[in-house]
């Protein structure tokens, strides 16, 4: 373990042991950040998926179902690739429960306990690495949406907000992927939460309108945390959006921010006592 970790402490002039530095919660996170990023480097191949995963779903929906949902693969592609941008964000809750859960199992969770860190800075560290990874997946799926055809019509000051919502969004998920990881009881916990993201992905404006879907699956798709972030950012990039069958449709930019701010603080403090709680 590297001496940033550690804090060993330091000798005095006179010989006896320095006064050690109290923990600082952002310095111990970005060395464990740099951590992550070291991993990442020396197995590449997990987060090259990770980036071209969302790149291959946009293009089986938008060429392959685009024609048969809006009549052209091209005319379906302003709707689908913020929807699919959208649907990114959620796929965080996988990678960081997997890793979290992978990191207790080896009991590195609990040696990084063991150290004099800042409590909060093994949870922080993480976030501050997969949400640089958010952002490389982000730029990576709008290159590809921009060389399918995809134009953000919004402007630029729009588009930078769309993005803030994104991560946001992220943000949100991250924190709900440390409380399952935390909380997992072994590897068919998160094959389990690895199968709800597509139910909850689907069920959602992500893909269709929901005029399209019967009534009270169309409401109950509208009111999905990722519908708002979609036809918030929708709206942003100026491009179509979804008909809309409730209030949760017309206010989407609101409520873009209010529910990962909602998500946040149910999150942080059950996975920040889940992770104190670690192993009694």
């Amino acid at each position: 373990m590297s001496q940033s970790l550690t804090h060993l402490p330091l000798v005095g002039a006179s010989g006896g042991p320095a006064v050690r530095r109290a923990p600082t919660l952002w310095r111990d996170a970005w060395t464990l950040t740099g951590r992550t990023f070291d991993h990442w480097r020396t197995r590449p191949g997990a987060l090259a998926v990770q980036l071209l995963f969302p790149v291959l779903i946009v293009l089986m929906m938008g060429g392959l179902f685009g024609g048969a949902i809006a009549g052209t693969a091209g005319a379906y592609m302003p709707f689908v690739v913020p929807g699919v941008l959208t649907l990114t964000m959620l796929f965080g809750v996988e990678a960081t429960m997997t890793a979290v859960a992978t990191d207790a199992a080896r009991t590195l969770t609990d040696r990084f306990r063991s150290l004099p860190i800042s409590s909060g800075s093994v949870l922080l560290g993480r976030v501050i690495a997969d949400l640089a990874a958010s952002v490389l997946e982000l730029t990576v799926m709008s290159l590809a949406g921009l060389a399918l055809g995809w134009r953000p019509e919004g402007g630029f000051g729009a588009a930078v907000l769309a993005y803030v919502l994104l991560l946001w969004l992220r943000l949100a998920v991250l924190w709900l992927g440390l409380l399952f990881g935390l909380r997992a009881s072994g590897p068919e916990s998160v094959a389990a939460v690895q199968i709800l993201v597509w139910p909850v992905g689907f069920l959602s404006t992500v893909f269709l309108d929901p005029a399209t879907m019967p009534r009270w699956l169309g409401v109950a798709a509208e009111w999905n945390p990722l519908s708002s972030t979609a036809s918030a950012v929708r709206e942003l990039f100026g491009n179509p959006g979804v008909t809309g069958l409730t209030w949760a449709s017309e206010h989407a930019v609101a409520l873009a921010v209010a529910w990962p701010a909602v998500l946040l603080a149910v999150a942080v403090p059950l996975a920040t006592r889940a992770f104190r709680r670690l192993g009694a």
